[in-house]
C-alpha cells in the first residue's frame, strides 16, 4: 500500500511540473501565433476578391494597387473563378450557403443581384457606401444591381456587343439584320468570305442574341413585375430573325455550336464578313491578324426594324459584399477602389473591358487605344438588361433550351412552347430541360 501512496505521490509531482511548463509556454506560443497573423494587429486584413480568370493582368494590378493605397490598412487576394459563369455561380454559392466568412468582395454576373439579395447572401449598400457607387455611373449599369430598389452591388465593368465587319468587303455596315442577311447573301453568290459570327450554341450567349432581339423589337421576355413572361409578337420578330439567319448562306455550319470565342476565331481564319461579339475581339486582331486587321471595323448593333437603334443586352461584373464578412467597412471601402476610375481604364486598355463610370468615355488616353469608345457609350445607354428575377437561371435555360439550334425554330409555336416554360420555371415547376 505504501508503494502505491508514494507512485500517486510521484505522479503528482510530475502532473504539477507538466502544467507549470504549459502555463509557462503559453506567452511564448501566443507571440509565436502573433507572427504568423494569428491576431488582428499583427498585420493588414486580407480582403478576398472573387472574379472571373483575367489573363492580361488588369485585375492582379488592381488588387496590389488598392491594397497599397490603403496604407497597410488591407490587402487583397484576387481569387479567380473558373471560366464559365455557370461554374463561377457554382462556387459562389457553395460557399455562400456554408457561411463561408472569407467571402469578402464577391464578383457578380449582371444577372445575379436578384438571386444573391433574396438569398441574404449580399449585403446592401447604403449611405455614403451608396453614393460613392453610384456617383458618375451610368445607369443601366447600376439597374443590374438594383433589386426591389435597392442597391447590392457596384458595377465593376460592363460589356456590350457590336457589330465588327471587314471594309474590303462591306464598304457599308448595315443598319437592320435584314441588311445584314442581304449584304452576306450577295457576298456569298460573290464566292467571297460571308458567314456572320453569333452565338449560336445552347448557353447563355443564345439567351443574350434572343434578349437582344425581343427587346430592340420593343418586347420584354418578362412582365414589368417579373411574374409572367411577356414575349408576343417582339418574341414572333426575334425567333423569326435568329431562324432567317440559322437557315441563309449567312449561317457559319458551326453556328449551332459557336460561343463568342469560336466567333472571334472564326473572323480570325477570314472566312467571315461580320461578327456580333464583344470588344475583346479588337486587340486579339490586332495580335493575331494584323494583315486582317488593317480591315476590320465596327459599327452599332444591328436593328430590328429601320431607324430605330437596338437595344443591345448589357453583360459585365458587378462587385457585391458578402453577408457573412469580418471586414464589412473594409470590403466596401475595397470594392470602391477596385472599381475606380484608373483601375477601370487599366481593365479596358488591357483587358478591352469596357468602363461603367461615364467621365471614362471623355478620357484621351482611352480613346486612343479604344477607339470605339464613342459607339460604346451611346450602346450602353440605350442597352437592356436580362429578365431580373431570382428564377433567372432557369428562364435562361429555358430560352436557350427552346431556340437551340436555331435553324429548328419555328417561330410561333417556338415562342408559344417558351411560354409555357417560362412560366413552369418562374413557378419552380416542371424540369428545366
Amino acid at each position: 500500500m505504501r508503494g502505491d501512496a508514494d507512485g500517486r505521490a510521484h505522479r503528482r509531482r510530475h502532473s504539477g511540473a507538466r502544467r507549470l511548463h504549459a502555463l509557462a509556454a503559453l506567452p511564448l506560443l501566443a507571440s509565436v501565433l502573433a507572427g504568423c497573423g494569428g491576431t488582428a494587429s499583427a498585420g493588414p486584413a486580407v480582403l478576398n476578391w472573387y472574379q472571373f480568370p483575367d489573363d492580361s493582368g488588369a485585375l492582379q494590378q488592381a488588387a496590389d494597387s488598392c491594397g497599397k493605397a490603403s496604407g497597410g490598412r488591407y490587402v487583397i487576394h484576387y481569387n479567380k473563378l473558373p471560366r464559365t459563369a455557370d461554374g463561377q455561380r457554382q462556387q459562389l454559392v457553395r460557399r455562400l450557403a456554408a457561411h463561408d466568412s472569407s467571402m469578402d468582395i464577391l464578383g457578380l454576373d449582371v444577372t445575379w443581384a436578384p438571386e444573391f439579395a433574396e438569398a441574404g447572401w449580399a449585403r446592401e449598400w447604403t449611405g455614403v457606401t451608396k453614393e460613392q457607387a453610384t456617383e458618375d455611373t451610368l445607369p443601366v449599369p447600376l439597374q443590374t444591381t438594383t433589386w426591389k430598389g435597392k442597391l447590392y452591388g457596384v458595377p465593376y465593368n460592363a460589356n456590350t456587343q457590336l457589330l465588327w465587319y471587314r471594309d474590303d468587303l462591306v464598304p457599308t455596315p448595315p443598319k437592320t439584320w435584314a441588311e445584314m442577311l442581304a449584304q452576306a447573301e450577295a457576298l456569298a453568290k460573290a464566292g467571297k468570305p460571308h458567314f456572320v459570327e453569333i452565338q449560336g450554341a445552347q448557353y447563355e450567349g443564345l439567351t443574350v442574341w434572343f434578349n437582344t432581339l425581343i427587346t430592340s423589337a420593343g418586347g420584354a421576355v418578362l412582365t414589368p413585375d417579373a411574374t409572367a413572361p411577356s414575349l408576343g409578337p417582339p418574341g414572333v420578330t426575334a425567333a423569326g430573325i435568329m431562324h432567317d439567319l440559322a437557315t441563309s448562306a449567312a449561317a457559319d455550319p458551326s453556328l449551332p455550336n459557336q460561343m463568342e470565342d469560336q466567333n472571334r476565331l472564326a473572323m480570325e481564319s477570314g472566312t467571315a464578313a461580320f461578327e456580333i461579339n464583344y470588344p475583346f475581339v479588337y486587340p486579339s486582331m490586332k495580335a493575331d491578324q494584323p494583315e486582317l486587321f488593317k480591315h476590320f471595323k465596327w459599327a452599332p448593333y444591328p436593328g430590328v426594324e429601320p431607324g430605330k437603334p437596338a437595344s443591345v443586352t448589357i453583360g459585365g461584373i458587378d462587385l457585391a459584399i458578402g453577408a457573412y464578412t469580418r471586414h464589412a467597412d473594409l470590403a466596401y471601402e475595397a470594392a470602391l477602389c477596385l472599381r475606380n476610375s484608373d483601375n477601370q481604364k487599366v481593365a479596358a486598355l488591357k483587358g478591352g473591358l469596357p468602363p461603367t463610370l461615364r467621365s471614362l468615355y471623355s478620357d484621351p488616353d482611352l480613346g486612343a487605344s479604344y477607339p470605339f469608345a464613342a459607339e460604346i457609350l451611346a450602346s450602353l445607354e440605350a442597352a437592356s438588361v436580362r429578365p431580373q428575377t431570382p428564377a433567372y437561371q432557369n428562364v435562361s435555360i429555358a430560352i436557350s433550351h427552346t431556340l437551340s439550334p436555331p435553324a429548328s425554330i419555328r417561330p410561333r409555336s417556338s415562342i408559344a412552347g417558351l411560354r409555357s416554360q417560362i412560366s413552369d420555371a418562374l413557378s419552380s415547376k416542371g424540369l428545366i430541360p
